[in-house]
Protein backbone atom coordinates (compact mmCIF):
# COMPACT_ATOMS: atom_id res chain seq x y z
CA UNK A 1 0.00 0.00 0.00
CA UNK A 2 1.22 3.71 -0.76
CA UNK A 3 2.24 5.64 1.84
CA UNK A 4 0.05 8.69 2.70
CA UNK A 5 0.97 11.98 3.13
CA UNK A 6 0.64 11.49 6.94
CA UNK A 7 2.64 8.66 6.70
CA UNK A 8 5.61 10.76 4.70
CA UNK A 9 5.39 13.70 6.83
CA UNK A 10 5.97 11.56 10.17
CA UNK A 11 8.75 10.14 8.42
CA UNK A 12 10.03 13.25 6.72
CA UNK A 13 9.90 15.32 10.60
CA UNK A 14 11.53 12.10 12.31
CA UNK A 15 14.74 12.05 10.06
CA UNK A 16 14.38 16.28 10.78
CA UNK A 17 15.00 16.01 14.54
CA UNK A 18 11.50 17.68 15.12
CA UNK A 19 8.02 17.65 17.08
CA UNK A 20 4.91 17.97 16.11
CA UNK A 21 4.75 20.93 17.90
CA UNK A 22 7.99 22.75 16.89
CA UNK A 23 7.51 21.62 13.21
CA UNK A 24 4.08 23.54 13.91
CA UNK A 25 5.34 26.48 14.79
CA UNK A 26 8.39 26.96 12.52
CA UNK A 27 5.77 26.61 9.54
CA UNK A 28 2.92 28.12 10.73
CA UNK A 29 0.90 25.19 10.04
CA UNK A 30 -1.25 24.09 13.22
CA UNK A 31 -0.06 21.74 15.79
CA UNK A 32 -3.51 20.01 15.52
CA UNK A 33 -3.55 19.72 11.11
CA UNK A 34 0.20 18.82 11.63
CA UNK A 35 -1.14 15.71 14.41
CA UNK A 36 -4.15 14.81 12.14
CA UNK A 37 -2.28 14.33 8.98
CA UNK A 38 -0.10 11.83 10.44
CA UNK A 39 -2.31 10.04 12.49
CA UNK A 40 -4.78 9.49 9.40
CA UNK A 41 -7.69 11.02 10.69
CA UNK A 42 -7.48 14.24 8.29
CA UNK A 43 -7.42 12.67 4.49
CA UNK A 44 -6.74 16.07 2.67
CA UNK A 45 -4.28 18.64 2.26
CA UNK A 46 -4.03 21.81 0.65
CA UNK A 47 -1.03 22.68 -1.41
CA UNK A 48 0.16 25.59 0.11
CA UNK A 49 -0.04 23.52 3.50
CA UNK A 50 2.05 21.11 2.30
CA UNK A 51 4.62 23.97 1.03
CA UNK A 52 5.41 25.25 4.22
CA UNK A 53 5.55 22.03 5.94
CA UNK A 54 8.26 20.97 3.46
CA UNK A 55 10.14 24.17 2.91
CA UNK A 56 10.72 23.65 7.21
CA UNK A 57 11.94 20.55 6.85
CA UNK A 58 14.01 20.81 3.79
CA UNK A 59 12.53 18.32 1.58
CA UNK A 60 10.74 19.10 -1.93
CA UNK A 61 6.86 19.52 -1.63
CA UNK A 62 6.05 16.34 -4.00
CA UNK A 63 7.97 14.60 -1.05
CA UNK A 64 4.54 14.62 0.66
CA UNK A 65 2.38 13.64 -1.87
CA UNK A 66 0.72 10.42 -0.80
CA UNK A 67 -2.55 8.96 -1.93
CA UNK A 68 -4.24 12.29 -1.18
CA UNK A 69 -2.12 14.41 -3.66
CA UNK A 70 -4.80 15.33 -5.63
CA UNK A 71 -6.46 17.37 -2.97
CA UNK A 72 -4.43 20.34 -3.46
CA UNK A 73 -6.17 23.48 -4.64
CA UNK A 74 -9.41 21.56 -5.10
CA UNK A 75 -11.55 23.44 -2.62
CA UNK A 76 -13.70 26.75 -3.84
CA UNK A 77 -15.57 29.80 -2.52
CA UNK A 78 -18.98 29.10 -1.25
CA UNK A 79 -20.98 30.74 -3.55
CA UNK A 80 -23.21 29.41 -6.35
CA UNK A 81 -21.31 28.28 -9.31
CA UNK A 82 -21.83 29.32 -13.21
CA UNK A 83 -23.61 26.68 -14.77
CA UNK A 84 -21.50 24.70 -17.12
CA UNK A 85 -24.04 22.54 -18.72
CA UNK A 86 -23.73 23.79 -22.29
CA UNK A 87 -20.10 24.11 -22.51
CA UNK A 88 -19.78 20.67 -21.28
CA UNK A 89 -21.84 19.38 -24.39
CA UNK A 90 -19.89 21.69 -26.80
CA UNK A 91 -16.29 20.48 -25.32
CA UNK A 92 -17.29 17.20 -25.20
CA UNK A 93 -20.38 16.40 -27.26
CA UNK A 94 -22.01 12.84 -27.35
CA UNK A 95 -21.25 10.79 -30.41
CA UNK A 96 -23.85 8.20 -31.32
CA UNK A 97 -22.70 4.65 -32.59
CA UNK A 98 -21.26 5.81 -35.80
CA UNK A 99 -19.09 8.05 -34.28
CA UNK A 100 -21.35 11.03 -35.52
CA UNK A 101 -22.19 13.77 -32.88
CA UNK A 102 -26.23 13.56 -31.50
CA UNK A 103 -26.42 17.41 -31.00
CA UNK A 104 -25.59 19.68 -35.09
CA UNK A 105 -26.20 22.83 -35.19
CA UNK A 106 -28.48 24.00 -38.35
CA UNK A 107 -27.53 25.76 -41.23
CA UNK A 108 -24.51 26.84 -42.48
CA UNK A 109 -21.25 27.65 -39.70
CA UNK A 110 -20.73 31.29 -40.19
CA UNK A 111 -16.54 32.37 -42.19
CA UNK A 112 -13.69 31.94 -41.31
CA UNK A 113 -13.16 35.82 -40.61
CA UNK A 114 -16.20 35.84 -38.35
CA UNK A 115 -15.83 32.89 -35.94
CA UNK A 116 -12.40 34.23 -35.90
CA UNK A 117 -13.77 38.22 -34.91
CA UNK A 118 -15.87 35.56 -32.39
CA UNK A 119 -12.97 34.06 -30.59
CA UNK A 120 -11.52 37.37 -30.37
CA UNK A 121 -14.35 38.38 -28.72
CA UNK A 122 -14.53 35.89 -26.11
CA UNK A 123 -10.90 35.48 -25.48
CA UNK A 124 -11.09 39.36 -24.30
CA UNK A 125 -13.97 38.59 -22.03
CA UNK A 126 -11.82 35.94 -20.60
CA UNK A 127 -9.01 38.15 -20.10
CA UNK A 128 -11.04 40.64 -18.20
CA UNK A 129 -12.68 38.40 -15.86
CA UNK A 130 -15.82 38.33 -17.53
CA UNK A 131 -16.49 34.87 -17.09
CA UNK A 132 -20.32 34.60 -17.75
CA UNK A 133 -19.83 36.52 -21.02
CA UNK A 134 -17.05 34.09 -21.82
CA UNK A 135 -19.17 31.00 -20.90
CA UNK A 136 -21.44 32.29 -22.82
CA UNK A 137 -20.10 32.54 -26.11
CA UNK A 138 -17.91 29.79 -26.04
CA UNK A 139 -20.61 26.85 -26.22
CA UNK A 140 -22.12 28.24 -29.94
CA UNK A 141 -18.42 29.06 -30.96
CA UNK A 142 -17.02 25.81 -30.70
CA UNK A 143 -20.09 24.07 -32.46
CA UNK A 144 -19.28 26.11 -35.66
CA UNK A 145 -16.02 25.67 -35.69
CA UNK A 146 -16.42 21.87 -34.87
CA UNK A 147 -18.54 22.10 -38.39
CA UNK A 148 -16.14 24.45 -40.25
CA UNK A 149 -13.26 21.63 -39.49
CA UNK A 150 -15.94 18.77 -40.98
CA UNK A 151 -16.39 20.71 -43.88
CA UNK A 152 -12.84 21.72 -44.28
CA UNK A 153 -10.97 20.61 -47.57
CA UNK A 154 -7.45 20.08 -48.07
CA UNK A 155 -6.91 23.84 -48.87
CA UNK A 156 -8.45 24.73 -45.46
CA UNK A 157 -7.87 21.69 -43.03
CA UNK A 158 -4.82 23.29 -41.12
CA UNK A 159 -6.47 26.56 -41.14
CA UNK A 160 -9.76 24.53 -39.60
CA UNK A 161 -7.61 22.82 -37.01
CA UNK A 162 -5.73 25.96 -36.38
CA UNK A 163 -9.35 27.52 -35.24
CA UNK A 164 -10.17 24.52 -33.37
CA UNK A 165 -7.47 24.31 -31.33
CA UNK A 166 -7.33 27.69 -29.97
CA UNK A 167 -11.00 27.45 -29.58
CA UNK A 168 -10.42 24.56 -27.22
CA UNK A 169 -7.33 26.50 -25.69
CA UNK A 170 -9.70 29.20 -24.04
CA UNK A 171 -12.15 26.98 -23.52
CA UNK A 172 -9.79 25.08 -21.15
CA UNK A 173 -8.18 28.26 -19.71
CA UNK A 174 -11.92 29.20 -18.80
CA UNK A 175 -12.54 25.94 -17.31
CA UNK A 176 -9.58 25.78 -14.89
CA UNK A 177 -10.77 29.64 -13.65
CA UNK A 178 -13.93 28.15 -13.02
CA UNK A 179 -12.18 25.15 -11.31
CA UNK A 180 -13.77 22.07 -13.65
CA UNK A 181 -10.54 20.73 -14.22
CA UNK A 182 -11.34 17.53 -16.06
CA UNK A 183 -13.59 19.37 -18.23
CA UNK A 184 -10.53 21.46 -18.98
CA UNK A 185 -8.26 18.38 -19.46
CA UNK A 186 -10.65 17.30 -22.31
CA UNK A 187 -10.35 20.59 -23.77
CA UNK A 188 -6.92 20.94 -23.90
CA UNK A 189 -6.33 17.65 -25.08
CA UNK A 190 -8.26 17.72 -28.21
CA UNK A 191 -6.51 21.57 -28.97
CA UNK A 192 -2.82 19.71 -28.44
CA UNK A 193 -4.54 16.76 -31.12
CA UNK A 194 -5.81 20.13 -33.20
CA UNK A 195 -2.46 22.02 -33.46
CA UNK A 196 -0.40 18.88 -34.00
CA UNK A 197 -2.49 18.57 -36.97
CA UNK A 198 -2.48 22.11 -37.83
CA UNK A 199 1.46 22.20 -37.42
CA UNK A 200 2.07 25.12 -35.17
CA UNK A 201 4.91 24.76 -32.94
CA UNK A 202 3.86 28.41 -31.14
CA UNK A 203 0.58 27.12 -30.57
CA UNK A 204 1.23 23.66 -29.54
CA UNK A 205 3.56 25.29 -26.93
CA UNK A 206 1.10 27.76 -25.69
CA UNK A 207 -1.35 24.92 -25.00
CA UNK A 208 1.39 22.97 -22.94
CA UNK A 209 2.07 25.65 -20.73
CA UNK A 210 -1.35 25.60 -20.44
CA UNK A 211 -1.57 22.28 -19.09
CA UNK A 212 1.34 22.61 -17.05
CA UNK A 213 -0.96 24.77 -15.47
CA UNK A 214 -3.72 22.86 -14.95
CA UNK A 215 -1.40 19.89 -13.94
CA UNK A 216 0.17 22.51 -10.79
CA UNK A 217 -3.45 23.10 -10.02
CA UNK A 218 -4.20 19.34 -9.24
CA UNK A 219 -1.02 18.90 -7.52
CA UNK A 220 0.43 17.27 -10.06
CA UNK A 221 3.92 20.14 -9.44
CA UNK A 222 6.77 17.53 -10.55
CA UNK A 223 4.95 16.65 -13.65
CA UNK A 224 3.85 20.17 -14.71
CA UNK A 225 7.65 21.41 -14.44
CA UNK A 226 8.82 18.25 -15.96
CA UNK A 227 6.76 18.69 -18.85
CA UNK A 228 7.40 22.66 -19.31
CA UNK A 229 11.12 22.19 -19.22
CA UNK A 230 10.87 19.25 -22.00
CA UNK A 231 9.02 21.26 -23.96
CA UNK A 232 10.96 24.40 -23.56
CA UNK A 233 14.10 22.69 -24.42
CA UNK A 234 12.05 20.77 -27.62
CA UNK A 235 11.53 24.13 -28.98
CA UNK A 236 14.22 26.20 -27.79
CA UNK A 237 14.45 29.17 -30.48
CA UNK A 238 17.94 30.02 -31.73
CA UNK A 239 18.11 33.81 -30.88
CA UNK A 240 19.52 35.23 -33.67
CA UNK A 241 16.40 34.39 -35.86
CA UNK A 242 13.41 33.62 -33.67
CA UNK A 243 10.33 35.70 -34.02
CA UNK A 244 8.65 37.75 -30.90
CA UNK A 245 6.14 34.73 -31.32
CA UNK A 246 8.69 31.65 -30.82
CA UNK A 247 10.48 33.79 -27.90
CA UNK A 248 7.22 34.76 -26.19
CA UNK A 249 6.18 31.03 -26.53
CA UNK A 250 9.41 29.71 -25.19
CA UNK A 251 9.17 32.29 -22.14
CA UNK A 252 6.27 31.48 -20.94
CA UNK A 253 7.12 27.09 -20.42
CA UNK A 254 10.14 28.52 -18.67
CA UNK A 255 7.69 30.74 -16.41
CA UNK A 256 5.45 27.57 -15.95
CA UNK A 257 8.06 25.25 -15.28
CA UNK A 258 9.57 27.94 -12.38
CA UNK A 259 6.10 28.76 -10.89
CA UNK A 260 6.06 24.40 -10.24
CA UNK A 261 9.93 24.54 -9.00
CA UNK A 262 9.14 27.50 -6.62
CA UNK A 263 6.32 25.45 -4.81
CA UNK A 264 8.64 22.31 -5.27
CA UNK A 265 11.25 24.02 -2.59
CA UNK A 266 13.78 24.30 -5.67
CA UNK A 267 15.20 27.49 -5.26
CA UNK A 268 18.37 28.03 -7.39
CA UNK A 269 15.87 26.37 -10.54
CA UNK A 270 13.56 28.87 -10.40
CA UNK A 271 16.20 31.19 -10.09
CA UNK A 272 18.23 29.62 -13.52
CA UNK A 273 14.76 29.29 -15.51
CA UNK A 274 13.64 33.11 -14.75
CA UNK A 275 17.12 34.58 -15.72
CA UNK A 276 16.96 32.43 -18.95
CA UNK A 277 13.21 34.02 -19.71
CA UNK A 278 14.16 37.43 -18.90
CA UNK A 279 17.14 36.94 -21.37
CA UNK A 280 13.84 36.04 -23.69
CA UNK A 281 11.96 39.01 -23.11
CA UNK A 282 15.10 41.71 -23.49
CA UNK A 283 15.78 40.26 -26.88
CA UNK A 284 11.90 40.82 -27.71
CA UNK A 285 12.50 43.76 -26.27
CA UNK A 286 9.57 46.44 -28.18
CA UNK A 287 8.63 43.91 -30.59
CA UNK A 288 5.16 42.96 -30.55
CA UNK A 289 4.19 38.75 -31.62
CA UNK A 290 1.95 39.14 -35.25
CA UNK A 291 -1.74 39.26 -34.73
CA UNK A 292 -2.36 35.65 -35.62
CA UNK A 293 0.03 35.19 -32.33
CA UNK A 294 -0.46 37.75 -30.18
CA UNK A 295 -3.71 35.82 -28.52
CA UNK A 296 -1.70 33.21 -27.50
CA UNK A 297 1.42 34.58 -26.20
CA UNK A 298 0.65 38.33 -25.75
CA UNK A 299 1.81 39.83 -22.30
CA UNK A 300 5.44 38.03 -22.25
CA UNK A 301 7.59 40.47 -21.41
CA UNK A 302 9.74 41.87 -18.81
CA UNK A 303 7.31 43.53 -16.41
CA UNK A 304 5.59 39.14 -16.70
CA UNK A 305 9.35 37.29 -15.84
CA UNK A 306 9.27 40.07 -12.85
CA UNK A 307 5.87 39.14 -11.64
CA UNK A 308 7.38 35.40 -11.57
CA UNK A 309 10.08 36.83 -9.17
CA UNK A 310 7.67 38.36 -7.16
CA UNK A 311 5.33 34.99 -6.93
CA UNK A 312 8.62 32.97 -6.18
CA UNK A 313 9.30 35.09 -3.15
CA UNK A 314 5.12 34.51 -1.72
CA UNK A 315 5.83 30.89 -2.43
CA UNK A 316 8.69 30.97 -0.49
CA UNK A 317 7.20 33.20 2.66
CA UNK A 318 9.08 36.09 1.95
CA UNK A 319 6.77 38.79 2.31
CA UNK A 320 9.46 41.65 2.86
CA UNK A 321 10.60 40.44 -0.75
CA UNK A 322 7.49 40.53 -2.39
CA UNK A 323 7.18 44.50 -1.57
CA UNK A 324 10.41 45.12 -3.04
CA UNK A 325 10.28 43.03 -6.20
CA UNK A 326 7.02 44.39 -6.63
CA UNK A 327 8.20 48.06 -6.82
CA UNK A 328 9.21 47.05 -10.34
CA UNK A 329 6.35 45.72 -11.40
CA UNK A 330 3.68 48.46 -13.53
CA UNK A 331 0.72 49.29 -10.66
CA UNK A 332 -1.48 49.69 -12.97
CA UNK A 333 -3.12 46.46 -15.86
CA UNK A 334 -0.06 44.95 -18.00
CA UNK A 335 -1.39 43.60 -22.13
CA UNK A 336 -1.60 40.56 -19.53
CA UNK A 337 -4.19 41.60 -17.45
CA UNK A 338 -5.21 38.09 -15.91
CA UNK A 339 -1.41 37.58 -14.80
CA UNK A 340 -1.73 41.26 -13.58
CA UNK A 341 -4.84 40.38 -11.04
CA UNK A 342 -2.81 37.20 -9.84
CA UNK A 343 0.32 39.24 -9.36
CA UNK A 344 -1.62 41.67 -7.02
CA UNK A 345 -3.17 39.01 -5.12
CA UNK A 346 0.84 37.95 -4.23
CA UNK A 347 0.97 42.00 -3.21
CA UNK A 348 -2.24 41.81 -1.00
CA UNK A 349 -1.22 38.91 0.78
CA UNK A 350 2.42 40.08 1.48
CA UNK A 351 0.70 43.23 3.47
CA UNK A 352 -1.62 40.94 4.93
CA UNK A 353 1.54 38.79 6.30
CA UNK A 354 3.36 42.03 7.39
CA UNK A 355 0.18 43.45 8.84
CA UNK A 356 -0.14 45.78 6.61
CA UNK A 357 -3.87 44.98 7.00
CA UNK A 358 -5.25 48.55 5.44
CA UNK A 359 -2.95 48.03 2.17
CA UNK A 360 -3.98 45.20 1.93
CA UNK A 361 -8.04 45.31 1.85
CA UNK A 362 -7.31 48.40 -0.98
CA UNK A 363 -5.25 45.92 -2.57
CA UNK A 364 -8.05 43.79 -2.99
CA UNK A 365 -10.87 46.29 -3.20
CA UNK A 366 -9.12 47.53 -6.68
CA UNK A 367 -9.22 43.93 -7.64
CA UNK A 368 -12.51 43.62 -6.81
CA UNK A 369 -13.73 46.92 -8.58
CA UNK A 370 -12.16 45.78 -11.75
CA UNK A 371 -12.78 42.38 -11.89
CA UNK A 372 -15.45 41.04 -9.35
CA UNK A 373 -16.03 37.79 -11.43
CA UNK A 374 -12.38 36.80 -11.31
CA UNK A 375 -11.72 37.34 -7.87
CA UNK A 376 -14.80 35.43 -6.50
CA UNK A 377 -12.98 32.00 -8.60
CA UNK A 378 -9.65 33.01 -6.64
CA UNK A 379 -9.27 30.56 -3.53
CA UNK A 380 -5.55 32.96 -2.92
CA UNK A 381 -8.34 35.65 -2.40
CA UNK A 382 -10.31 34.01 -0.06
CA UNK A 383 -7.29 32.76 2.00
CA UNK A 384 -5.86 36.52 2.40
CA UNK A 385 -9.74 37.86 3.14
CA UNK A 386 -9.50 34.87 5.82
CA UNK A 387 -6.42 35.72 7.48
CA UNK A 388 -7.00 39.34 7.41
CA UNK A 389 -11.22 38.77 9.69
CA UNK A 390 -8.88 36.56 11.62
CA UNK A 391 -5.99 38.72 12.90
CA UNK A 392 -8.35 41.98 12.94
CA UNK A 393 -8.30 44.03 16.08
CA UNK A 394 -10.91 46.75 15.55
CA UNK A 395 -14.55 45.73 13.77
CA UNK A 396 -15.07 44.53 10.69
CA UNK A 397 -15.47 47.47 8.07
CA UNK A 398 -17.90 47.05 5.60
CA UNK A 399 -15.45 46.57 3.06
CA UNK A 400 -13.91 44.06 4.29
CA UNK A 401 -17.40 42.39 4.91
CA UNK A 402 -18.19 43.13 1.36
CA UNK A 403 -15.11 41.27 0.62
CA UNK A 404 -15.29 38.37 3.00
CA UNK A 405 -18.74 37.99 1.23
CA UNK A 406 -17.43 38.05 -2.28
CA UNK A 407 -14.92 35.35 -2.26
CA UNK A 408 -17.13 33.29 0.17
CA UNK A 409 -14.86 32.98 3.39
CA UNK A 410 -16.12 32.59 6.96
CA UNK A 411 -15.89 35.39 9.49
Amino acid sequence: MEPTTGDRLARLRRQAGFTQEQLAARSGISVEVVRKLEQGSRNTARLDTLHALARVLGAPTSALFGDVSRAAAQAGPEHQPLLLTEIRRAVVPVHDLSGSPMAVLPGEPPSFDTLRANLHAADQAYNAGDYPVALAAVPPLLWNVRAIVDQAGDDTQAKAYDLLARTQHLAGGLLIQLQADDLAQAALREALDAARRCGDSVLGATLIRTMCWLLMRQGRIQESAELAVATADEVEPRFSRASAAELAAWGWLLLGAAAAHARDNRPDEVTDLIAAADAAAVRIGERVPADDQLMLVGGFDSAKVQMQRVEAAAVAGDAGRVLELSTLVPPVPTISRSAWRRHRLDVAWACSDLHRYGDAVNTLIQLRNTAPVWLRQQRYARDIVQSITEHRRRAMSAELADLASLVGCTT
